[in-house]
C-alpha cells in the first residue's frame, strides 16, 4: 500500500505519511522493535518537514516514537521527543 501511495501521491502527501506510519507500527507489532523505532524516527523527520511540529499526526508520531523507544529499552537518548 505504501508503494502505491508513493507512486501515485508522492512522498510528501499526508495520506502517504499515514500509510508509512501504519507500516512502521505493524513492523513493530510483528516483532521488529528496532525497525519500528528507526521507522518512527524517520517518519517524524518527514512529518516535521511536511506537516510541521504542531500537526496532530506529528504529535501522534512523537508519542509512538516514545512508546517504541520504551519497548526497545532504548537508552541512547536519541528519542527526538523534545
Amino acid at each position: 500500500m505504501l508503494d502505491a501511495r508513493l507512486r501515485v501521491q508522492g512522498p510528501d502527501h499526508p495520506d502517504t505519511l499515514k500509510a508509512w506510519g501504519q507500516l512502521v507500527y505493524w513492523t513493530g507489532v510483528g516483532g521488529d522493535t528496532a525497525g519500528a523505532l528507526a521507522g518512527f524516527r524517520e517518519l517524524l523527520d518527514a512529518q516535521l518537514r511536511v506537516l510541521g511540529p504542531d500537526h496532530p499526526d506529528t504529535l501522534t508520531t512523537r508519542v509512538k516514537l516514545a512508546d517504541w523507544a520504551g519497548r526497545a529499552r532504548d537508552t541512547t537518548g536519541d528519542h527526538r521527543v523534545p
